[in-house]
């Protein structure tokens, strides 16, 4: 069995996997290792989810998963609710000019319909399980990919897709900058005596931000940020004092609430690596960055390095230019660092805005959330940034060409 490819991809979770579908129309040789298999989804409806923006749906609609995903379980919202005491603003697509703002889709649907797409391309070999040990530079100049079974391969280009702690990045002694937020968040899924009309609510309370995410059956998923020992104590009570404690932070806007699925928790931290390149390696997604959740800004950023670092790979191969040399790698590296960069700097500014208490800033903050809601430029700018459709788009990530084939 030939064990040699032009790129390794290390990590086959969402973002890996779409970056893999990505480049098999450039008919490179691709290596795909994942330690988990993804499930197909299934009841009880996966805890995990992610928010999808509309340059996300862009990419999975050219990649051909997007049908499948809608299908399951995916469900668009039109309008957000954000509020902090006496100060609120409202996001309505239809004011603002599109026709959803997002949606909300199980990670593990998302997962396994862009496995599929992978499993269909002859030129991806997925390999799963499949959990790297080693990454060394081989006398050829080639990478060497050591595996958990032993197995050794051999690639141009090795990608780190493959979390915050990524094994690939800690192997090229990359470096990171951390915050610790000193919080968890808590997800869960709940049904609300008010219907969630289609709707993102999200409360920033002392302790941290509480969002309900609307979900197609009329359920909620619960993200809701707090000082980490607090967390585990919500955590450990039962669903009915559950409820009535999310009854309460939510101030009853969504009536009372009641808790329907089972819980987890999870740290929150922002971290961004001090570079997201060398040679014969690049790091993608939260390989390469961690953001706070407020904004549910996480895969997204993932998938639009996925589509920016695409476009730079397939611009190489049709020019004949070497894959893994770093003019190609630092296209994609300053193509999207400086965006993350902006957007993990807002993210931790409104979470270190949010968090303080001190009366002025308290104040400052609720009058600026009630004029901002009368200023539809301004909302116009905040809601394409969270769409995705701000600065310089890759070509995967605009809308499909409804003439082009899949």
């Amino acid at each position: 069995m030939n064990n040699r490819f032009e790129i390794i991809i290390v990590g086959g979770g969402v973002v890996g996997t779409a970056l893999a579908c990505a480049l098999a129309r450039t008919g490179l040789s691709i290596a795909l290792l994942e330690p988990q298999p993804p499930q197909p989804p299934s009841d009880p409806m996966d805890l995990r989810v992610s928010a999808l923006s509309v340059a996300s749906q862009h990419l999975l609609a050219n990649l051909g998963a997007w049908a499948n995903i809608s299908a399951q379980r995916c469900h668009p919202y039109s309008e957000m609710r954000v509020w902090d005491g006496a100060g609120e603003i409202h996001f309505d697509s239809a004011e603002l000019g599109y026709a959803q703002l997002g949606w909300i889709a199980e990670n593990r649907a998302v997962h396994y319909a862009l496995w599929q797409c992978a499993s269909a391309q002859a030129n991806i070999r997925l390999l799963s399980p499949a959990q790297l040990v080693g990454l060394t530079t081989a006398s050829d100049g080639s990478l060497r990919v050591d595996l958990d079974d032993g197995q050794r391969l051999r690639g141009q280009l090795v990608v780190g897709a493959d979390g915050s702690r990524s094994k690939v990045r800690q192997c090229a002694g990359i470096t990171t900058v951390e915050r610790d937020y000193h919080q968890h968040a808590l997800v869960t899924t709940v049904r609300t005596e008010q219907p969630h009309a289609d709707t993102a609510w999200q409360r920033f309370l002392p302790s941290g931000p509480l969002a309900f995410l609307p979900l197609a059956d009329g359920q909620c998923s619960i993200v809701w940020s707090h000082h980490s020992e607090q967390t585990q104590v919500l955590a450990e009570l039962d669903d009915l004092t559950l409820g009535q404690q999310l009854t309460e932070a939510s101030a009853e806007r969504l009536g009372e609430v009641r808790v329907t699925g089972t819980r987890a928790t999870f740290p929150l931290r922002m971290q961004h690596a001090q570079r997201y390149v060398q040679p014969g390696i690049v790091l993608v997604g939260d390989a390469a960055h961690t953001v706070h959740p407020l904004a549910g800004q996480g895969v997204n950023l993932g998938l639009l390095d996925v589509a920016a670092l695409a476009e730079v790979l397939g611009q190489a191969v049709s020019r004949h230019r070497p894959l893994a040399a770093l003019p190609t790698l630092r296209r994609y590296e300053r193509w999207r660092r400086g965006e993350n960069q902006l957007m993990l700097h807002a993210m931790d500014t409104i979470q270190r805005l949010f968090d303080t208490q001190l009366p002025p800033l308290a104040w400052l903050r609720t009058r600026g959330l009630s004029v901002t809601d009368h200023l539809t430029p301004i909302k116009q700018v905040l809601v394409r940034q969270a769409m995705g459709l701000n600065g310089t788009l890759p070509e995967l990530a605009r809308a499909p060409n409804p003439h082009a084939s899949v």
